[in-house]
């Protein structure tokens, strides 16, 4: 079942963290199980996003993130952000799969 995991932080920075999820891209393509990711940006909230990211599996992506790169990654984000980064965790019941 397609799992989709959702990161919610506000940014200082966007181009700063629009460039730290560039990097993230190339380490992604060898994740187990990843298949894409989405940045939104909220068009009523200034600094404040959205990032989905979309995995094969729910143990896929668990896979995923004990991987020291994703471990590296999620440390760089939350040092360039306001307040907390909040995760969401859901499987996709209905839409693509």
């Amino acid at each position: 079942m397609t799992f989709v995991q959702t990161i919610s932080f506000k940014a200082r920075d966007e181009g700063q963290m629009l460039k730290l999820f560039e990097e993230w891209d190339k380490q992604a393509a060898g994740a187990p199980g990843f298949r894409r990711a989405w940045i939104l940006k909220d068009r009523d909230e200034p600094n404040a996003f959205l990032v989905s990211v979309e995995f094969s599996s729910y143990e896929k992506a668990m896979q995923n993130s004990s991987r020291p790169e994703t471990d590296a990654m999620a440390k760089r984000l939350r040092e360039m952000v306001d307040g907390s980064v909040e995760y969401g965790n859901y499987d996709l019941i209905r839409g693509e799969d």
